[in-house]
């Protein structure tokens, strides 16, 4: 993904060995721990509707370059996180040497993977050599990277949430405004809703879908508070932080709609049903009287809470899966089968915050610079004293 001020890298299978990522420009003397990463690593490991997969591994990210003492030193961040199913795969993932006759080549393509599209692209007739990266096992690793970010944030009161609205066709009213008290009511439902009283809704249409052999998706929102004005730019397409944000978003496997405050239900209204009125106060500065637009204007942060709302399709491997054609033969067959998740959006709301975080991240170091967080912090506070005496 192209970032601006940060660069990070992911490299792995699925069934590989493990993941790997490398994240540079993240400023030196910043506190972080394999533990913080960890905690956002056990969460995207939750929600139910998960599948198997989830039981062997028990992701932990090690820290293997980049911090010394409990400090980043400025120079790049490698993690490492152990597939611990591995070990079941070792001979037909093997790097090197024969193939044995357990690694049954994978031929029939499942509609709505990146298995068939991806085997023409590379020509590789064994379609394992695709789905193996285009799995969405690849996020632990962005969530690992999103961690780091999310710690450099923190140190200038930026927060970063989520929560599910939507599984299925079942989403609930949510009824708390506050959008930090959301995301606190949605690490204690199971499936992060923030009513955990209604999880017994979501539950039962999970157990449903699972017993008809389908998948589900869903929506889920994504937050920032605590965001500065001033973040992205007008003066350019690629520097406004609301396209740089969709980006992000839309690279996540599976995620087919990105919507931006309102939204598409701004397209609805009346211009004086949708835009934020401005007000003033000696004390707080400039302010919105609403947040319809989800925290930007122009391309810009504004100093409202980011707003992010995202679509997430039914995962593709089904239990009972769909026609497809193999690509040796090419006779009509029933498409391929991994073992899968029944639906994996609560996961995809924390991967969304990890990418949420990398982006405002990257802005936050285009905007104020500096190689070490002391620096940045006199440059943070003075553009902040700035922003009061406007």
């Amino acid at each position: 993904m192209s970032l601006k001020f940060l660069r990070f890298l992911t490299a792995g299978e699925s069934h590989g060995k493990g993941l790997t990522a490398i994240l540079e420009g993240i400023p030196a003397n910043l506190e972080i721990s394999e533990d913080f990463i960890n905690r956002d690593l056990e969460r995207r490991q939750k929600g139910y509707g998960r599948g198997g997969r989830m039981k062997i591994e028990r992701d932990r990210a090690r820290i293997l370059s980049g911090v010394r003492f409990g400090k980043t030193t400025g120079s790049p961040i490698t993690l490492w996180i152990e597939n611990k199913d591995w070990e079941n795969w070792k001979e037909k993932m093997a790097v090197s040497g024969e193939r044995p006759e357990s690694a049954v080549p994978f031929t029939r393509p499942r509609p709505g993977h990146a298995d068939l599209s991806g085997g023409i692209k590379y020509n590789q007739r064994d379609l394992r050599n695709v789905l193996e990266r285009a799995s969405a096992r690849e996020t632990a690793a962005r969530v690992a990277v999103g961690a780091v970010c999310k710690r450099l944030l923190e140190e200038f009161g930026i927060k970063v949430g989520s929560y599910v609205v939507s599984i299925g066709r079942c989403a609930p009213e949510i009824k708390e405004r506050d959008l930090l008290r959301r995301h606190e009511l949605a690490e204690m439902s199971a499936v992060r809703f923030p009513d955990p009283s209604r999880d017994e809704e979501f539950i039962r249409l999970i157990d449903e879908a699972r017993e008809r052999g389908e998948s589900l998706g869903g929506v889920f929102e994504v937050f920032a508070v605590g965001v500065p004005p001033g973040l992205g730019s007008h003066v350019q397409w690629d520097r406004r932080i609301d396209g740089r944000i969709a980006q992000a978003m839309m690279s996540i496997q599976a995620m087919k709609g990105v919507e931006r405050g309102l939204g598409f239900e701004a397209a609805t209204r009346y211009g004086s049903e949708v835009h934020d009125e401005i007000g003033y106060d000696p004390e707080r500065g400039f302010f919105r009287y609403s947040n319809n637009l989800g925290g930007t204007e122009g391309g810009i942060t504004n100093g409202m809470p980011l707003l992010v709302r995202v679509a997430m399709k039914p995962i593709p491997t089904l239990g009972r899966p769909l026609r497809s054609v193999d690509v040796e033969t090419k006779e009509e067959v029933k498409a391929g089968k991994e073992r899968t998740d029944v639906t994996s959006v609560p996961a995809a709301s924390v991967v969304g915050e990890a990418m949420l975080a990398l982006i405002l991240a990257d802005a936050f170091l285009e905007k104020f610079g500096g190689d070490f967080i002391e620096e940045i912090k006199e440059r943070f506070e003075a553009y902040m004293r700035h922003v009061r005496n406007f």
